[in-house]
């Protein structure tokens, strides 16, 4: 029986992660903490995780990647990585929303996951039971944001305590969901692309003269 094989990686916060996803279940997923970026560690990482389960790129089915929102540096390397890997092996790839990911982990009909975005803002979304995203994904003010939601909505954040709220405390470590989800959407991999959701800093720098 040929298995579906999917590495993982999620690089859009110094928070990131790196799985492997057999079948539609996580084989094994490692947490990575890089406060100053994922280029000297994230390869060598997965180069381990996959050798621990005698994996080689040949045998993988497709990639996936956390496209955002987030770090627009981090979110890059994950995507270069994968399209990278799968152009090589000739094998399909997925980019999965972030906040998709932190949805998966609700159990309410409307879940509204949201994470810091700095600037006194956070990354925030509402989704269905069926991770159906309900309008837009957002950079807004939090009270403002959450004065929107519809009674009921369920919020899930990595951070509840930072915020003083009743919420699902969802993992930092991403790559797990975001390899489940990818499962039944992978394509070529030139066809994916990045979730930023905010403009880059250049951009909101930019003084037109």
């Amino acid at each position: 029986m040929t298995r579906i094989r999917i590495v993982s990686l999620d690089t859009a916060s110094e928070h990131g992660s790196i799985a492997l996803v057999q079948d539609g279940a996580v084989l094994d997923e490692i947490a990575l903490h890089a406060p100053e970026g994922f280029g000297q560690i994230l390869f060598p990482a997965l180069e381990r995780l996959m050798a621990r389960h005698a994996w080689r790129h040949e045998s993988v089915t497709g990639y996936a990647a956390g496209a955002g929102p987030g770090s627009f540096t981090g979110v890059r390397v994950a995507l270069a990585a994968i399209k990278g890997f799968a152009e090589a092996s000739h094998a399909k790839a997925a980019a999965v929303s972030n906040l998709e990911a932190m949805a998966a982990y609700g159990s309410a009909p409307i879940r509204a996951p949201f994470f810091d975005a700095r600037r006194g803002q956070i990354y925030c979304a509402t989704y269905s039971a069926a991770l159906e995203l309900q309008g837009d994904e957002l950079v807004a003010e939090f009270l403002s944001w959450r004065a929107t939601l519809p009674a009921g909505a369920e919020l899930l954040t990595p951070d509840p305590a930072f915020y003083g709220v009743d919420a699902t405390t969802t993992p930092r470590a991403l790559a797990g969901a975001i390899g489940r989800l990818a499962a039944a959407r992978l394509a070529d991999p030139v066809t994916i692309d990045a979730n930023y959701v905010r403009r880059s800093d250049a951009e909101l720098n930019w003084v037109d003269r």
